[in-house]
C-alpha cells in the first residue's frame, strides 16, 4: 500500500532552519539577533517609528525598526545606486 500524498510531511527542526536560511539567502536578508536598550526603543517611539502603547510588543518594535532603517539607510542606498551608473 502506497502512503497518501495528501497528509503534509512532518520536517524536522534542522530541515524547518535550512528551508528558512535558503529563503533568506534568496531574498538577499541576513538574519540578524540585537539587543536594544530601553532608552533606543524609547528614542524609536519619540521619533514616531513606534507607537508609545507598543514598547513591550515585540514584532511592533521590529516594524519600527525597518521603518528606521529605511528612511535611515535609503538614501544611502540610493546613493550607490547613481554612482555605479
Amino acid at each position: 500500500m502506497k502512503p497518501s500524498t495528501d497528509e503534509p510531511v512532518a520536517r524536522s527542526p534542522a530541515a524547518e532552519r535550512m528551508r528558512r536560511s535558503r529563503r533568506r539567502r534568496k531574498n538577499k536578508l541576513l538574519w540578524l539577533a540585537i539587543e536594544l536598550r530601553e532608552s533606543e526603543v524609547n528614542a524609536l517611539s519619540r521619533k514616531g517609528y513606534l507607537h508609545e502603547d507598543a514598547r513591550n510588543d515585540l514584532c511592533s518594535i521590529q516594524k519600527a525598526l525597518y521603518r528606521f532603517f529605511e528612511r535611515v539607510l535609503a538614501p544611502y542606498d540610493s546613493d550607490a545606486k547613481q554612482r555605479s551608473m
